[in-house]
């Protein structure tokens, strides 16, 4: 498939996604359409019905007026000049003659005949008009006599019904001679009429048709107009919420679209000054905070000089400290090793923040770094290590073992012995997504799913992982502190907010984690105890570049060796 093929498909898919987003179910624009072509359609069918009604009934009321005033008088006057007892041959006359008037209807004519019976007449139109095409009840209504009153001064009347014959429709009426005589009837065809209507509802149900579509039409312009506006608000409240704080709108015109238009520019323009107030106090306090480490620096050094002089007094056997202030020596040490790293800490926490650690790598092996770890600390005989040598990274080896002393240390502190150390080697996340293979030492763990991609280098598998789980059999993480353990200066209990950690271990240990795209995961044990998980990638020479590009500060590391990697706080277990 070419490229201009390719090209070609996504725009007609991105087309008719663009078509059927806009004709759901749920959009407002099929709605409006819908709403007026159902009022449009409401109103033409109504006008269309009400003007059917109307003229059908006055097309036809003005041609049976007319059939029936010229049958009227021409049973008057023809019929009425016949004897009292006609032939058959006198009403088949009469009857002709009616029918030719102008009117051409067929005329059925009945009388008593001289011998007693009674005798027929007709124009012999329409097939010939029979008694048996008069319906009954039009001959009993035209044959009873009406009692004569002031207001009815004759005893017959003329009526007329209309019926339908074959599809064709007729009117058909009759009367009496008055004065006496014969009685006719007339046979009228309304098919004339009945096509003129039928021309009228066509006429009419094109004109509902075309009102129809004029709706829908103008509901779609209506639609655009009302719905423009609202969608160039979506897409602004979308830019909006991607960051892009410099997002307006285009205010024209006096109605509510424009007011909400102008409200949505004050909003965003009160939310970019917002944020850029809370980005410039967040960059000052920042600035303070490595400013002020950065001058605490160098007061410290001159009293570390100090109480490392102290320290050693203490330790000389000749006593050359009073005893009575050997005590308050002791706090002044301490206490000046805590806020050496505590200094340590902060400017570590600012490179972070700032985004000018880097990473050095190196190509190390695993069971070695931790090795050494715990060797520098003194903690062979507190550790228990489980890890095969020739388990190799490319990692940062100096933030490595910033990690795992935080880790141990903070096990060790804060949990039970024995601290177990165990290393273990993954294929990281698979096609779909699933977790990594697990250590056989922590069933119960969790699997992380999330991980940076990483590319394969010469020597290390594409998503492999390196995992070291750090657990303890201690009494584990309450479970409402678990969600906190790497939040600065978190503490679990606020009677005890001093702790011989500066609070910001655990956070440090995190942020080095993350800066070779892994993770850490704390959890407790089924069987008791913490256990710290965490999850490096093989390779993360990837993530040089990105961290070079974030600026060329040296990446500092509270506890670096020696003791000062010894005692982070367990952020809140203690």
């Amino acid at each position: 498939m070419t490229r201009e093929h390719q090209g070609g498909s996504r725009g007609w898919a991105a087309a008719r996604k663009g078509v059927w987003s806009r004709l759901r179910l749920t959009s407002l624009r099929l709605r409006l359409v819908v709403v007026f072509g159902l009022v449009a359609l409401t109103a033409a069918v109504s006008a269309s019905g009400i003007a059917y009604w109307l003229n059908r009934e006055a097309v036809l009321t003005r041609a049976q007026d007319a059939v029936l005033r010229d049958f009227e008088r021409e049973m008057q006057n023809r019929a009425g000049a016949l004897p009292e007892h006609p032939t058959r041959e006198e009403l088949r006359r009469t009857a002709g003659q009616m029918a030719d008037s102008g009117r051409q209807f067929s005329v059925l004519l009945v009388a008593e005949g001289r011998e007693g019976g009674t005798v027929y007449g007709t124009s012999g139109d329409l097939g010939g008009f029979t008694p048996a095409d008069v319906p009954a009840s039009l001959r009993e209504a035209v044959d009873k006599r009406q009692k004569i009153t002031a207001a009815n001064k004759h005893p017959y009347h003329l009526y007329w019904q209309r019926i339908v014959h074959g599809d064709t429709p007729y009117l058909v009426a009759g009367t009496k001679v008055i004065g006496g005589g014969p009685t006719g009837y007339m046979l009228q065809s309304l098919e004339p009429e009945a096509k003129d209507l039928g021309s009228l509802a066509w006429s009419l149900g094109i004109a509902t048709g075309l009102a129809l579509i004029g709706s829908a039409l103008l509901a779609q312009a209506a639609a655009s107009t009302v719905l423009k506006p609202v969608q160039r608000l979506g897409v602004a409240a979308r830019r909006l919420g991607e960051g892009k704080l410099d997002t307006r709108l285009r205010v024209s015109g006096t109605d509510e679209l424009a007011d909400l238009s102008r409200t949505f520019n004050s909003a965003a323009e009160a939310l970019e000054k917002r944020v850029a107030d809370m980005a410039a106090r967040e960059a000052a306090s920042r600035r303070f905070v490595a400013d002020m480490s950065h001058e605490l620096r160098t007061p410290l050094t001159a009293i570390t000089a100090v109480t490392e002089v102290l320290e050693e007094e203490l330790e000389f056997e000749g006593g050359g400290i009073d005893p009575m202030i050997e005590p308050a020596v002791r706090l002044v040490v301490s206490e000046t090793r805590r806020l050496n790293d505590l200094v340590e800490n902060l400017m570590e926490v600012t490179r972070f923040d700032a985004g000018t650690a880097r990473l050095v790598l190196d190509d190390v092996d695993v069971a070695d770094q931790i090795t050494a770890c715990i060797d520098a600390r003194a903690w062979l005989d507190a550790v228990e290590l489980d890890a095969e040598r020739g388990i190799h990274a490319r990692l940062d080896p100096r933030r490595l073992d910033v990690i795992l002393a935080n880790l141990i240390g903070n096990a060790l502190k804060h949990g039970g012995s024995p601290v177990r150390v165990s290393v273990t080697e993954s294929d990281g996340p698979g096609p779909a997504g699933t977790a990594g293979t697990a250590g056989a030492e922590d069933p119960g763990n969790a699997e992380y799913t999330e991980h940076a991609e990483t590319s394969a280098g010469a020597e290390y598998a594409e998503g492999a992982e390196v995992v070291i789980r750090v657990r303890d059999h201690g009494p584990g993480i309450p479970e409402d502190v678990l969600p906190h353990v790497f939040d600065r200066f978190y503490k679990a209990s606020a009677s005890r907010p001093r702790s011989e950690g500066s609070g910001l271990g655990l956070s440090i240990a995190l942020e080095n984690a993350h800066i070779h795209g892994g993770r850490i995961t704390a959890e407790n044990h089924p069987e008791g105890g913490a256990v710290f998980t965490l999850r490096l990638p093989r390779d993360a020479s990837d993530l040089t570049e990105q961290n070079a590009a974030g600026g060329a500060g040296a990446a500092g590391g509270a506890g670096d060796g020696g003791a000062e990697g010894e005692g982070k706080d367990a952020k809140g277990r203690g």
